[in-house]
Formats: structure tokens, sequence, C-alpha cells
């Protein structure tokens, strides 16, 4: 994907769009549901960066638009919180190389600094896309012993989104 985006965006955000709204729609048999991306960081971050970057035409855009657009009308997606890991594109760069996946070799330093402009646009920002959910954001730039304590400082405030009034 990352080697041919405009080959293969369409192709990729069709299917990231369909396995999201399958685990958006899943019955819940537990109190909560963690989910690492959403339909709707599918749609305002990843989408919006290829086409941003012309690595998707109008016409696919439009389309990928249209049918996440359908979704929202018709099929309840929401979410109680976001929880935004704010990290910085060079730490993330740099977690990339740590993990060695083959097929993130290719992924540049300016890619993940376009990623992280949308992110920031449309969850601190707000000027982008609409905020589906208050917005919970936890520096992250830490080591993981830190980040586990960053956690249980906010574990209720997470995992009790959904029974609670919170402020954005």
């Amino acid at each position: 994907m990352y080697g041919d985006a405009f080959r293969w965006g369409l192709t990729l955000q069709t299917y990231v769009q369909l396995t999201m709204l399958e685990q958006h729609t899943r019955p819940q048999t537990l109190p909560v549901r963690l989910m690492e991306r959403s339909i709707h960081s599918a749609r305002y971050i990843f989408v919006e960066n290829l086409y941003r970057r012309g690595d998707m035409s109008e016409v696919d855009y439009v389309i990928l638009s249209e049918w996440f657009n359908w979704i929202l009308r018709n099929i309840n997606v929401s979410v109680d919180l976001i929880v935004y890991l704010r990290t910085t594109p060079e730490t993330c760069y740099q977690r990339l190389k740590m993990r060695c996946r083959e097929e993130e070799k290719v992924i540049p330093l300016e890619y993940l600094n376009a990623i992280h402009q949308l992110y920031e646009e449309w969850l601190t920002k707000g000027s982008c896309f609409p905020k589906t959910a208050p917005v919970l954001v936890i520096e992250a730039d830490h080591d993981i012993q830190k980040m586990s304590e960053i956690y249980e400082q906010n574990r209720d405030r997470i995992l009790t989104a959904g029974t609670q009034k919170h402020s954005p």
C-alpha cells in the first residue's frame, strides 16, 4: 500500500471502512469496547490524508465520503469517548523502526507528520471534522512504564465513558 498509495488507496480504505463497520456493529457482550481506531478515524484521517496528498482521485474520495456519510445516517457507529494518545511524529517513527515490520519500512517521517496534523486538527482544534465524542488527550511520548501509570490515572474515565457525562 505505502509503495503505491494511488493504486491501492481506494481498495485498502474500502476494506478498512468495512472492517471498522463490522467492529462498530458487532454485538457487545461486555460493558466496554476498546478499539484502536474507528470508522471515524479511518475517514477523517487516513482517507483525508490520501486525498490531500494526491494519492486518491477526487471520484474515489467522493465515493468513500458518500458511503461513510450514508453509514453515519443509517447505522449507529457512535462512540462514548475518544482517547487520543498524542505522540510526536518523531516518536512514532522511532517506534515503527523498533517494531521492524517489513511493510512499515517504507513509511517516511513526512507521512507521520501529515497524519499527526490531521489528528490535531480533528481532535484538539476541531477545525476539520466534527468531534464524534468527548476527547481525552493523553501525552504518550513516554516509555511503557510511564504510560501504564498514566493509564491507571485515567482508567475510571476511560472505562466508564458510556455511563458518565464528560466535558470535551
